[in-house]
């Protein structure tokens, strides 16, 4: 299993190397202490309120951090069977992701990297090694949850491979919903 490795992501070979060639070294490293969690809860909120400002309201943003990425959130999703990762970049957390294994497949269900550091493969390393757990893992499909507004995360998802398989309008409380594509990759 890759994930126990102790490394939490060694990138597949070639994959470690950027358009410039410029050699990365991008870590997961799995969220299992309170101070990760912390960690990850402070990423997202940084991450969040930035990119989901010009797509959602403020409102709405503040109320998901609360209910999905506040630090007794991300506790309970620990217990229910999501994993959590840390991006490890150059010296420091410059991201984070979550996944669950549901029948055969992997629900991504988050991966954000901080704005600076956007655009350099971190993202891209992160799914090249949940493409290399799911043949590992013997799971046919990634799939995912994106805002149908969040123009640039579908084009980049679709760069790699995903495509929109449906639409989703999830109520999440507090008269807020989410109004999603549900993208997939095959795994092959």
């Amino acid at each position: 299993d890759l994930e126990k490795a102790g490394v939490g992501c060694a990138p597949p070979p070639n994959q470690n190397e950027r358009k410039d060639g410029i050699e990365m070294d991008v870590k997961l490293l799995p969220v299992e202490s309170d101070g990760q969690i912390e960690t990850v809860a402070q990423l997202a909120k940084i991450i969040w309120t930035e990119h989901y400002a010009k797509i959602l309201s403020l409102g709405q943003v503040t109320y998901m951090l609360k209910h999905l990425q506040s630090g007794e959130a991300i506790r309970e999703q620990l217990k229910g069977g999501y994993r959590y990762y840390l991006m490890h970049f150059d010296g420091q957390d410059v991201g984070y992701m979550a996944i669950k294994p549901e029948a055969g497949q992997l629900f991504l269900s988050k991966i954000y990297v901080l704005k600076g550091f956007r655009n350099q493969g971190i993202a891209s390393q992160a799914l090249a090694y949940l493409t290399e757990l799911c043949k590992t893992e013997g799971w046919t499909k990634i799939w995912l949850t994106v805002n149908k507004n969040n123009i640039g995360s579908i084009a980049a998802y679709e760069k790699r491979g995903f495509v929109k398989a449906r639409t989703q309008v999830e109520d999440i409380g507090g008269g807020y919903v989410m109004d999603d594509y549900i993208m997939e990759k095959t795994i092959g």
